[in-house]
């Protein structure tokens, strides 16, 4: 793909995530500013798409172009269905843009072009003009209004607001921070129809502004937020007033008003490839400096090593930062996209349901946000349909009838928390168990316990829903949500209270770019632990070992603690040792002890895909390379849990088939 495709995409996905965030603002009532903000960026939107020759997306955006002129000049109704209609349009354009990024062919957007001229015809709204006097202003004025500032002049007379004339005089050379500074404190009180500029009156080398406002406030309230501007209540005129001249165009200056800088992720990606190569030359010079202080002592030539490593570590620490942030966005721009998601199945469901958003500020890697959109999606489709009750059952069971969904996202060490909650009635294990028996998921005389039987929702072709619906049903959904989140080292838990609701808790890396581990080895093999999985350690004596309903165990602070064989998971070779190391991993209450050979470092890694050779191994989630380059693999602690816990046959691969 062309650098200046790849530009075009950034753009226009840019666009379309302002474009809703006004939609959304727009939902909580009607303001001109955002409707004018929307209006530029579809406007934009056409102009940008035509520079690139894509037809498609050029005349659904003129479409959508057209309604919101319609919607800015009252020549239609500003209701729920039109901004619906323009969320589902929206929803249209990204999915062109997306067929963009995959070099496809975009699809023909001719009937959803009919289907706006179609929307426009319908819901045509006539308004009756008004002459001159029965407004009030002058007709003279009234010329050199635009069709769009005479509307909203009819708009706020319809409304009932005052009218007036703020009149300000400034100074050629710098009347452009004055005139703004007016303009914050007017927009504070009510709404700027029109910017008259004048010249009659107005002193020479200087520019004068008579700005048409309307307002509920009163004269005395309006004069000393604007002063020294002087403010006229308009009445009906005394005598005619010749038209003022139209306002000369300013030049623009062709340089840009922002410092923003799009990169493409994957040139990041590379950056950190070159730090990893850093940190591991760094790592020889530690090592060399070892070596000189046990071959000669502690030399000047020695004492300059140790310096330079710890310059080197200074400033590598300094640039993997700066890096991170880079690749970092807020929450916020994940939460629009839900809130359009919430919105759109609550009408399918005919539910009426609040949204709740906390942490929006909450950031987290690029490539993460991406990928967790999904995941995300099915869980709130999973609220609204199976968790959140109709309002009659709601009221019967003393709760309000709007039920509500609560997105919560904050950061915990070096992970990432985000929380998806609904009122509703809870789950209910009994038919979950049910259902998965009946579907041999799950053996009939199985004895499960209650969170157990909650995570049965993330079996693959389990559902509770009798009918199969367009949001929920054919017991897909849930078990891509786990799927998903295990590929990039995150978790989910669930937590349900009958008649109270459920929770489902995501816990997830900040960035999977670098990621602290502890090296261990088992045998001859080295392998890497994430320290964000790691609770503690701590040595074991084999003769500690209980085993219990065929599991290995030990007891530590009264409990007993699970244990698993690396060596085993793997088909390596056993080693007697006079004692083990214990790596103690988990997750909501889930705890498991990995027992390894010795523990040889702290340190960080990049984590590298696996070749096609070791993709199928379950319980490995990648290579990293470490110390005089060596390649070594990263345990897959959720797999490894999950394959303990569950009583699976665990993955068994001769040694020589690991061996890197």
């Amino acid at each position: 793909m062309s650098s200046s495709k790849k530009d075009f995409i950034a753009e226009a996905e840019e666009i379309i995530e302002n474009a809703n965030a006004c939609l959304l603002e727009l939902q909580s009532g009607f303001n001109p500013d955002t409707l004018n903000s929307l209006f530029r960026a579809l406007h934009t939107m056409k102009g940008l798409s035509g520079l690139f020759g894509l037809r498609g997306i050029t005349d659904l955006s003129h479409s959508l172009e057209s309604i919101l002129d319609d919607l800015r000049l009252g020549k239609l109704d500003f209701n729920d269905d039109a901004i619906s209609f323009i969320f589902s349009n929206m929803d249209i354009l990204r999915g062109l843009i997306v067929q963009v990024s995959q070099d496809k062919d975009t699809d023909d957007v001719s009937d959803a072009i009919k289907a706006v001229t179609e929307f426009r015809e319908a819901g045509r709204s006539k308004e009756k003009g008004s002459s001159a006097d029965d407004i009030g202003i002058s007709p003279a004025v009234l010329k050199v209004l635009s069709e769009y500032e005479e509307h909203r002049l009819k708009s706020n007379i319809k409304e009932g607001k005052r009218l007036y004339f703020v009149k300000a005089v400034y100074a050629l050379t710098d009347f452009a921070p004055g005139l703004e500074n007016l303009n914050t404190a007017l927009k504070s009180l009510g709404e700027i129809i029109a910017t008259l500029p004048v010249s009659e009156g107005v002193p020479e080398g200087s520019i004068g502004f008579n700005l048409l406002f309307g307002s509920d406030s009163g004269t005395d309230d309006i004069k000393p937020k604007v002063a020294p501007a002087e403010v006229e209540e308009i009445s009906l005129p005394k005598s005619e007033e010749p038209p003022p001249r139209a306002p000369k165009a300013p030049e623009v200056s062709l340089k840009s008003s922002t410092n923003t800088v799009r990169v493409d992720i994957d040139k990041l990606d590379k950056i950190l490839s070159t730090v990893g190569e850093l940190v591991l030359a760094k790592g020889a010079v530690v090592r060399i400096g070892n070596e000189l202080a046990e071959s000669v002592g502690y030399t000047a030539l020695t004492l300059d090593v140790f310096k330079i490593t710890q310059t080197l570590d200074r400033k590598l620490t300094e640039l993997q930062g700066h890096i991170l942030e880079l690749r970092m966005v807020p929450f916020s721009q994940i939460f629009t996209r839900l809130a359009q998601v919430v919105r759109r199945y609550t009408r399918e469901v005919k539910k009426e349901i609040d949204l709740e958003l906390f942490g929006e500020d909450t950031e987290i890697d690029k490539l993460l946000a991406e990928e967790i959109i999904d995941p995300l999606v099915h869980l709130i489709r999973n609220c609204i349909d199976h968790g959140i009750e109709p309002a009659d059952k709601r009221k019967a069971a003393g709760k309000k009838e709007r039920g509500t969904v609560t997105l919560k996202a904050f950061p915990k060490g070096n992970n990432v928390i985000v929380s998806v909650h609904d009122d509703g009635a809870g789950i209910n294990t009994g038919k979950i168990l049910q259902k998965a028996i009946e579907r041999n998921l799950v053996p009939e005389d199985e004895d499960l316990e209650r969170n157990e039987v909650l995570d049965l929702i993330f079996l693959p072709g389990l559902s509770t829903k009798e009918q199969i619906s367009d949001i929920s049903g054919r017991g897909v959904g849930m078990d891509i949500v786990k799927e998903k989140l295990t590929l990039f080292g995150g978790f989910v838990e669930v937590e349900s209270e009958s008649g109270e609701g459920t929770t489902f808790t995501l816990t997830l890396p900040i960035t999977l770019a670098i990621v602290k581990a502890l090296i261990v080895s088992v045998g001859n093999e080295m392998f890497a632990i994430p320290l964000t999985s790691i609770s503690e350690t701590f040595i074991v004596q084999p003769s500690k070992i209980q085993t219990i309903e065929e599991r290995e165990v030990i007891e530590i602070r009264g409990e007993m603690l699970p244990l698993l064989r690396v060596a085993r998971v793997f088909g390596l070779e056993e080693t007697a040792v006079d004692e083990y190391f214990a790596v103690v991993i988990g997750f909501a209450g889930k705890r498991l002890g990995l027992l390894v050979d010795t523990l040889s470092e702290q340190t960080e890694i990049i984590i590298k895909p696996l070749g096609e050779h070791l993709k199928g191994i379950r319980g490995l989630a990648g290579a990293a390379e470490v110390g005089r380059h060596e390649i070594i693999l990263v345990l897959d602690v959720e797999a490894m849990m999950e394959e303990s816990f569950s009583g699976k046959k665990k993955t068994s691969r001769a040694a020589s088939d690991i061996k890197t």
